[in-house]
């Protein structure tokens, strides 16, 4: 059989022949050899699938970290489990098809025997173009999901920079510290400012041991040593500067009287053309809150009346020098009271106010009367600290003491006044030469032609020389910078400014050398208006509540009064227009006052008063009768003008009366003189003098007499 199988071999009898079945092996051998070929290729195909599918897991888990992981992902575990089962879904429907493919092709050759050669290229390229359009649409998906990924991520992006720009655009219209509303178990309080100020308050007041409720509040508010008032250091300046932030060359408001070249009138603040506002620059605390929506309540505070930019606080209350401090306890309480702006029964009447700003002004009243070291003072003072224990106490009741921000201030200090201290204006210079005088106890005078300006401060400087007690100043030459008291027209443009303790008087109101003749008292008693730096010119600031977030008795470093509009702004929540202050809520502690090393405000030497003065009062009936012992009134009630005394209207402590033509004194009569200071024990020659010194003697018995009953009290 194998030698028949030999002989049949074609090579037996045709060299050139073929066989069959030699040539269906050599056909399925090529076409063996594309089929691997194929399945390499596939395989090689889904190699790079995977691959791009383990670099797609990479990219998609390194987008899933950090801040965008919650974006993309709320539900980690559905989502990677969703998308392991499409990723399985996806290569099994691949597997299919291929395996499909292949099984195709091998049906097609199994049916129709013997592939050609060309026809097996064609199924392989068949077969690559159809893996080359799978893996093109692959990367079309995966370009379409990076896309879709894209366009989230900008949309996510876009919503966070709306988000960043609203909130800017909030803060720019909020304060910082905004507080929100607290409720006192009772009601809801938004955040609301009481705002006291005690008039000629000195910061040296709390040392006198008259002050318990004052100092105890120090020790659990915040609060400097002391408060800087402004230049010049009088009542109306200085109020108007607490709630605007501004200097007076600012505001306009640079003396309780002044001349205003351009309109050509005069400001006198007792007068009722005081309250237009066409003397009031700036915007008021009350102004600013009610533009922001707020209501405020202003309590007599010098220039609330003068319907300032057109705008009304929601409550006001006029001046009224005589009101009783209960009175005004029983006020503050009444509007505290009040509904809240978001009830309905506000919506009826007027809702409560967030600030309240009240005015105090027995303190400055009796300083200017009886002078800052009497008896009568001692009184007034814990007086004041006795109404500022009923608000604390009220404010308790009523659950408000970690709700309700309390601040009290005051605008200056006070100076011992006597007549040993008195500078007679013509010993200094020839009054005929001046047109206007403004201000007390400093001067700004005004010459008749500016021509004579020159001429007026050399003769002034050159009376200086003999005259230690004032200095001499050009508004527009050698001002000091620190008083911010240059750049106004209402500024004069020449002015005397006395030391601490002294006073400028002209002819017409006192005599110097007559007074010092016959021993006549002046009056008044306790002056300001001096440097504004000057130890005895001291104010104070002490603040509570939720917008001051400090430790019990912190302790800030000294200010000037221009921060007390921006601290007031925030503690209510409202944005502060511009203004010279720079401070901001939170105030930032330095310390505690009861830290062992923190520095002790000082107590200043206050110039006593001379033997003679010392043995008269100033509420003596047979006192003369100076206008100036009447109470500072930094506004009077109603419309009606000062009473007349002698024929003109009464000047104020804290200001002088219109300019007039007195002879010029020869000589110089403002150093003290021995003769002029008779001793205590030493009998008047005068009747004034005989009633000053039986007065004297008298009040001498009664505190004797009461000194002695204390004495026996206390044991």
């Amino acid at each position: 059989m194998a030698e028949k199988a030999g002989l049949l071999a074609p090579h037996h009898y045709d060299d050139d022949a073929v066989d069959a079945d030699s040539d269906h092996e050599i056909h399925s051998d090529e076409d063996s050899e594309h089929g691997r070929n194929t399945l390499e290729l596939a395989e090689q195909d889904r190699e790079l699938l995977r691959e791009d599918e383990e670099r797609e897991e990479l990219l998609v888990g390194s987008s899933q970290q950090g801040p965008w992981k919650k974006m993309f992902n709320r539900k980690k575990g559905d989502g990677k489990k969703a998308r392991q089962l499409e990723k399985r879904e996806r290569r099994s429907s691949n597997r299919r098809r291929r395996r499909e493919e292949e099984s195709e092709l091998m049906y097609e050759m199994e049916e129709g025997g013997q592939v050609s050669t060309a026809e097996s290229r064609s199924s392989s390229e068949s077969d690559l173009q159809r893996i080359g359009e799978l893996h093109g649409e692959k990367k079309a998906r995966r370009r379409l999901r990076f896309g879709r990924l894209a366009i989230h991520f900008a949309i996510i992006l876009l919503f966070l920079v709306l988000l960043f720009g609203a909130y800017k655009a909030t803060t720019e219209t909020r304060p910082k510290n905004a507080l929100l509303a607290l409720s006192n178990g009772t009601t809801i309080f938004a955040p609301t400012t009481i705002l006291i100020s005690l008039d000629g308050f000195r910061a040296d007041f709390l040392k006198r041991g008259l002050t318990p409720t004052l100092n105890a509040f120090v020790q659990e508010g915040v609060s400097p040593l002391y408060m800087l008032p402004s230049f010049p250091s009088v009542t109306f300046p200085n109020h108007y500067t607490m709630v605007t932030g501004l200097y007076p060359e600012s505001h306009g408001i640079v003396g309780n009287t002044f001349w205003d070249p351009e309109i050509k009138e005069e400001f006198y603040y007792t007068h009722p053309d005081s309250m237009q506002p066409k003397w009031w620059g700036g915007e008021p605390l009350w102004v600013t809150a009610e533009n922001q929506g707020m209501r405020t309540a202003v309590h007599m505070w010098p220039g609330s009346e003068a319907h300032i930019a057109g705008v009304e606080p929601s409550h006001l209350d006029k001046y009224n020098g005589t009101e009783e401090l209960d009175l005004k306890v029983q006020r503050i309480f009444e509007l505290i009271d009040l509904p809240g702006p978001d009830s309905a029964q506000a919506m009826m009447d007027k809702p409560r106010p967030q600030l309240i700003a009240a005015y105090v002004p027995n303190v400055d009243a009796d300083g200017h009367k009886y002078g800052p070291n009497s008896t009568e003072i001692k009184q007034t003072i814990q007086n004041v600290d006795t109404m500022l224990a009923d608000i604390f106490e009220g404010l308790t009741a009523r659950n408000l003491t970690n709700i309700v921000n309390v601040v009290v201030v005051s605008d200056h200090g006070m100076a011992t006044t006597d007549t040993t201290r008195l500078i007679q204006l013509e010993d200094l210079i020839d009054t005929e030469l001046v047109e206007h005088t403004d201000g007390w106890p400093l001067f700004g005078l005004r010459p008749k032609t500016l021509d004579r300006l020159e001429d007026m401060y050399k003769q002034l400087k050159k009376a200086a020389e003999t005259n230690p007690y004032y200095d001499v100043y050009l508004r527009d030459e050698d001002m000091p910078e620190r008083y911010h008291f240059s750049k106004h027209p209402r500024i004069a443009p020449l002015w005397i400014v006395p030391k601490a303790g002294w006073a400028i008087v002209q002819k017409h109101e006192f005599d110097l050398a007559q007074a010092l003749k016959d021993g006549t008292v002046y009056h008044p008693r306790g002056l300001h208006g001096y440097d504004h730096e000057h130890p005895l010119m001291r104010a104070i600031f002490v603040a509570r509540g939720p917008a001051f977030p400090h430790k019990a008795g912190s302790r800030v470093e000294v200010f000037q009064n221009i921060e007390v509009y921006n601290i007031i702004c925030d503690s209510i929540g409202v944005e502060p227009i511009a203004n010279n202050g720079t401070l901001r809520l939170p105030l930032k502690p330095v310390g505690l006052h009861s830290d062992p090393k923190a520095p002790i405000a000082d107590v200043p030497d206050d110039l006593p008063a001379d033997a003679a003065s010392a043995a008269s009062k100033a509420h003596s009936p047979s006192s003369v009768p100076t206008p100036v012992e009447q109470p500072t009134l930094p506004i009077l009630k109603s419309s009606s003008v000062p009473v007349p005394v002698a024929s003109k209207p009464p000047p104020s402590p804290s200001m002088p009366p219109s300019p007039s033509k007195p002879s010029a004194a020869p000589s110089q009569a403002a150093e003290p003189s021995p003769s002029a200071t008779p001793a205590d024990d030493e009998k008047p020659h005068t009747l004034a003098g005989w009633w000053e010194w039986l007065s004297g003697k008298l009040d001498d018995a009664k505190d004797w007499a009461q000194g002695l009953v204390d004495k026996n009290h206390s044991k």
